[in-house]
């Protein structure tokens, strides 16, 4: 793993045959650091005096686009690295095995370059007193703990480095930053990505507000001695109080890694204001640029004392002027018609005009507009104009303060407005203006659309209180609601859909309006009327709403449960076409929305079921009331805990809650994928004994009313994903109390069959399980929540305008907060880092996985028991012992994967005997095909996929090398990132260097195979969380001390160990015997499956036949 790094760098003498530098004069740096084991790096020549190592870490420029590479193959990245025209140098052997060599001494692109910086460093000195050089420790520092005196010996201190990396211009920059994600979203994995990087991809999204709001001018800059060039380029323009402030905040949040960059050792690091203009200046260019070279130039007779023909020409394609005669002249002329557009003047500036508008006195209906001088710095600071007249100095000392200029302050601000408010201008004709008089209309035209304009360029606005606040509706004219639920019979209930009873007012400036008073204010024609004190908005459009309400809707309008939960969470704030201005709700109705809206914490805890086998912890408790709280609404659920947390039980005792509580009136279909449906079954026997459960699965299941009249008769209904949509008729045909998904994230396809089958069931209640409720987009989110809520957040191409493209494109602040308003009472997920979850948790928790058999596994299975047991009948001593064994070994081969038996492999034990035949040489070419041979791998994937989602980390033993190494294949190729393989064929090197990685590298691999015997002992690897035990010993002792290597001094976390094993196979049973017997097991199988060479053949017999219930259809899931 790595991390990718950049940063504008500001070039001030380029030249024009610069072709990837832009009239700005800048590039953006891009570089990637790796983890790399640390060795001594010797001191290198200074540069400029000044002494600049080569970066230990950086990676070379074949890394670097093979990073890249695989960012944008697995989706993390939407950009590709063959936008830069690039010559990557060809380098023998894979990343893995590629010797470390100088990554400045490579064959280079013209791109790639060397920059200086300046980056925070441990200087340790080497151990030994002639090795005078120093390690540095960079983003390696993880391995050292500042606090800790014995790590380093020195403090932490800057010192320059020499890093290669890509040179972008400016336009491929922005497509760059513009493809990376601004924050981590639920599963997603983000820690490739540098602050720096991260900055600016914020910047970027702000450049493109400031485009999209036509903020940008174009210029001229003349030639000077040290630029010999005249440019024509644009320019960003920050002219408004609210941009200004947002360029002060980025220019103050700035990491310090971007100002670190330099071509030499002797620059000094660049103001961070003039690298953000400098970098917002130049994207701006190469954006307008792009879109200016296509329009063609104006038609119009131009001047032709002035080049502005050239100058034009120049803007859309080359940015260089030649030394042509008036260009002096013109670039004044720029001046002045860009003047009143030049609004930061006024704000930085210590004072600016001010505009203060003040209401009518009693019986007057004009209103004042009065000019004040305004501090920049503090807005409650005023000097009125006839201050500023009555006082004809340079120099104004007022009330503690000083004032430069005043009245030329003032004028210059007055004529600069009159520009973009020409109404003022007949007060200008006065020598010493003070005010203007306005009308009604003109202060309602002022307020909508003249305020903002003079305040984004950089003027002081004051307006009434109540008037203020544009983007507020309390002095609105609109509704007030207040609302209940209607009374239902014994077997109602309440839905999203359901209408609910309410009362209505209008109401304007929180006064009760009759229609009489309604009617007698639009009577008036103003659209600012004063209502008890306060002068407030009579809209337009408000008020034909609310004739049309008056006339003809009131009778017909309808208010539902959704659009109370909407109008409560901030979401909606309009019935029909009015504002909302209060909303009340009462009586059960308000317990929901209280509860919905302040978390889950508020919801009175049920009593733990009597039925119940077993002990809820207390957070499983609470989201099993959770559960029954919203199934009593009949709203949908989805339970998001982490992994382990124990999704399956709290489910269970909510079917048994409804039992007991007499509401379980009809069958709920469960839908889990395939590989779990044993696992299911199983845990509804153990924790629900009292629970009838259907299986709806193979190919003798029931179909029709024969299927209709069996569900009937259970209270569980289990079923697969893939015959969802293959049986949807048969389960159209039975009314279901509930639908529940397990591992819902397998809807995240909206378009795919199963996700369309599951939405047209009908029942009562939904509920989705799952750890990833997001792992990629929103769009996933969306299909999840479309399930158990229909309709909730609208369809899908108005959420992904709504939401998702503001969101993830854009990282709109505002929309994600929304969004989380409108799916947090529906979403419970507890994590196994929140406290009050740990001290619940057991430091080790160990989990069988129940396992099915492909039909390709069940006949290999079946046909190696009967072939093999003929011939160990009729042996006899050491052969037959041995004959056993040599059988157990090839059943554990078929469990795991067919063709593992077929390659004729050895287990770890005997992998020096190196067969031809071995699965080292298989290369998968059909990973669907592939994965669907194995119910174990299937079930791995599934649970990889939400361990990986969650940000952890997992070690996965084998006995079986071959099968290790292919399993390193295929884990790689689905999830798109490296995973560790470690064997009895590793060399030492090689075995130090991978547990070094995954125990300390913070961006290193998280996914672990070793074999049981090289790596179940000896070792420390804390920083996995996860074990899976693929194939079993059968021997705790072995197991234990391979979970050990995790479960050790030094875990900080809980750990799950996951032990696999297929069901209706000798693995089902031997495990039962374990567990039957465990306190006794170590003794009966203490020396691995010897003891099983001593059942007499017919006991043999029936620990290995095959159980065919346990076969897994060919199903082929989407």
């Amino acid at each position: 793993m790595a991390i990718l790094h950049g940063s504008w760098v500001v070039c001030p003498n380029h030249q024009p045959a610069d072709s990837d530098v832009n009239p700005w004069g800048g590039y953006f740096f891009l570089w990637g650091e790796t983890w790399r084991r640390l060795e001594p790096l010797p001191e290198q020549p200074a540069q400029n005096g000044v002494a600049a190592l080569e970066h230990p870490f950086a990676m070379s420029l074949a890394e670097l686009t093979d990073l890249l590479r695989s960012l944008h193959q697995s989706q993390q990245l939407n950009w590709t690295v063959a936008e830069v025209p690039l010559t990557v140098p060809v380098v023998a052997g894979s990343a893995r095995s590629r010797k470390r060599t100088s990554t400045l001494e490579r064959p280079t692109s013209p791109r790639w370059q060397s920059l200086v910086a300046t980056l925070p460093t441990f200087l340790i000195p080497l151990p030994t007193a002639d090795s005078p050089g120093l390690l540095p420790q960079l983003s390696a520092g993880a391995l050292l703990d500042p606090s800790n005196p014995e790590d380093h010996s020195t403090a932490l201190e800057l010192r320059p480095w020499q890093v290669p990396g890509l040179r972008l211009t400016a336009q491929e920059a922005l497509r760059l930053l513009q493809s990376l994600p601004l924050s981590s979203m639920p599963g997603e994995e983000t820690s490739w990505l540098g602050a720096d990087l991260r900055y600016w991809s914020h910047v970027a999204r702000w450049h493109l507000d400031l485009l999209a709001r036509g903020k940008f001018l174009p210029e001229l800059a003349l030639a000077t001695e040290a630029k010999g060039v005249s440019w024509a380029r644009w320019r960003v323009l920050i002219d408004s109080a609210v941009d200004q402030a947002r360029l002060e905040q980025f220019t103050r949040r700035m990491p310090g890694s971007c100002r670190s960059y330099s071509e030499d050792t002797t620059s000094p690091p660049p103001d961070r204001r003039e690298l953000l203009l400098s970098f917002l200046n130049s994207v701006t260019d190469a954006q307008v640029r792009a879109v200016a070279a296509a329009q063609p130039l104006p038609t119009a007779p131009l001047p032709k004392d002035l080049p502005l023909r050239d100058w034009l020409q120049a803007l859309g394609n080359a940015a260089a002027l030649p030394d042509l005669p008036g260009l002096e002249r013109l670039s004044a002329a720029l001046t002045t018609w860009t003047a009143p557009l030049q609004g930061q003047i006024q704000s930085l500036a210590a004072f600016r005009t001010c505009f203060y508008l003040h209401p009518p006195a009693p019986g007057q209906t004009d209103w004042t507009l009065e000019y004040f001088l305004q501090a920049a710095n503090d807005p409650d600071f005023l000097v009125s104009a006839r201050v500023v007249w009555e006082n004809p100095v340079d120099r104004l000392e007022y009330m503690g303060r000083t004032i430069n200029s005043p009245q030329e302050t003032l004028l210059a601000g007055l004529g600069l407005a009159s520009r973009l408010y020409p109404v003022i201008e007949p007060s200008l004709q006065s020598a010493q203006p003070q005010c203007s008089i306005l009308t009604p209309q003109q202060v309602y035209e002022f307020i909508k659309s003249t305020a903002w304009r003079l305040q984004d360029s950089g003027f002081g606005v004051i307006l009434p209180p109540s008037l203020a606040n544009q983007e507020g509706w309390a002095n609105r004219l609109g509704l007030r609601v207040q609302a209940e639920t209607p009374k239902l019979g014994k077997n109602q209930r309440l839905g999203l859909q359901s209408l609910l009873n309410f009362k209505w007012e209008l109401t304007i400036g929180g006064q009760r309006l009759s229609k009489a008073e309604f009617d007698r204010l639009v009577a008036l024609n103003t659209p600012l009327v004063e209502i008890n004190g306060e002068w407030v908005e009579l809209r337009p459009q408000d008020i034909r709403s609310a004739q049309a309400f008056f006339e003809s809707r009131k009778d017909q309008m309808s208010l539902s449960l959704e659009d109370a939960l909407r109008i409560s969470t901030g979401d909606t704030q309009m019935i029909e076409k009015l504002p909302v201005l209060s909303f009340e709700a009462s009586g059960a109705l308000q317990e929901l929305i209280t509860t919905l809206t302040t978390g889950n914490q508020s919801i009175e805890l049920i009593d733990p079921p009597k039925g119940f086998r077993g002990q809820l912890r207390p957070y499983q408790l609470r989201g099993v009331s959770w559960l029954a709280f919203l199934e009593r609404w009949s709203l949908g659920a989805c339970l998001a805990d982490d992994m382990g947390l124990g999704k399956t039980p709290q489910f269970i005792a909510l079917l048994l809650h409804l039992q007991e509580q007499e509401a379980l009136e009809h069958p709920t279909l469960l839908v889990c994928p395939t590989s779990v449906l044993g696992n299911w079954e199983r845990e509804v026997k153990r924790f629900a004994p009292s629970l009838k459960t259907l299986v709806h699965h193979g190919d003798k299941r029931l179909q029709g009313k024969a299927f209709a009249k069996a569900a009937a008769d259970h209270h569980l209904v289990i079923t697969s994903y893939s015959l969802v949509h293959r049986d949807i008729k048969a389960l159209q045909g039975v009314t279901w109390q509930g639908v529940v998904l397990d591992e819902a994230q397998n809807i995240k396809n909206s378009e795919s069959k199963q996700s369309q089958a599951v939405r047209q069931l009908d029942a009562q209640f939904r509920i989705a399980l799952t750890g990833t409720p997001v792992e990629n987009r929103l769009s996933e989110l969306w299909s999840i929540m479309d399930f158990l809520n229909p309709g909730y957040l609208g369809p899908k191409n108005f959420f992904q305008r709504r939401f998702a493209i503001p969101i993830e494109r854009y990282g709109d602040t505002a929309s994600l907060r929304t969004l989380r308003s409108l799916v947090q009472p529906f979403i419970l997920r507890r994590l196994k880092t929140d406290r009050s979850i740990i001290q619940d948790l057991p430091e080790k928790q160990e989990m069988t996985v129940f396992c099915g058999l492909s039909a390709e596994q069940a006949s290999l299975y079946q046909q190696l028991v009967e072939q093999s047991l003929v011939q160990i009948e009729s042996a006899e001593g050491i052969q037959r012992r041995g004959m056993i064994l040599a059988l157990l070994t090839r059943l554990k081969q078929v469990c795991n994967h067919p063709l593992l038996y077929k390659a004729g492999d050895e287990s770890d034990e005997g992998e020096s005997k190196k067969k031809s035949g071995n699965l080292l040489d298989l290369r998968i070419e059909q990973p669907a095909v592939f994965r669907s041979l194995s119910g174990k791998l299937q079930r791995l994937e599934e649970m990889l996929e939400e361990v990986l989602a969650e940000g952890d980390r997992s070690l996965i033993f084998t006995q079986f090398a071959s099968w290790g190494k292919v399993l390193q294949s295929f884990l790689e190729q689905q999830f798109n990132r490296e995973v560790l393989f470690l064997y009895g064929g590793s060399s030492k090197k090689q075995r130090e260097e991978m547990i070094d990685r995954f125990q300390n590298d913070p961006q290193g691999p998280r996914i672990f195979i070793l074999s049981l015997k090289a790596g179940g002992v000896g070792l420390n690897l804390t920083r996995a969380n996860h074990v899976f035990h693929f194939d079993r010993w059968w021997n705790p002792a072995v197991e234990n001390q391979a979970t050990d290597r995790v479960f050790r001094i030094g875990q900080t976390r809980n750990v799950q160990v996951h032990k696999f094993v297929c069901t209706g196979t000798l693995e089902e049973r031997i495990h039962e015997l374990i567990e039957s017997k465990k306190a006794l097991s170590e003794q009966v199988v203490g020396a691995g499956e010897n003891w099983l060479t001593e059942l007499d053949t017919d006991a043999l017999r029936n620990l290995l036949l095959l159980d065919r219930a346990a076969v897994i259809d060919d199903e082929t899931s989407e």
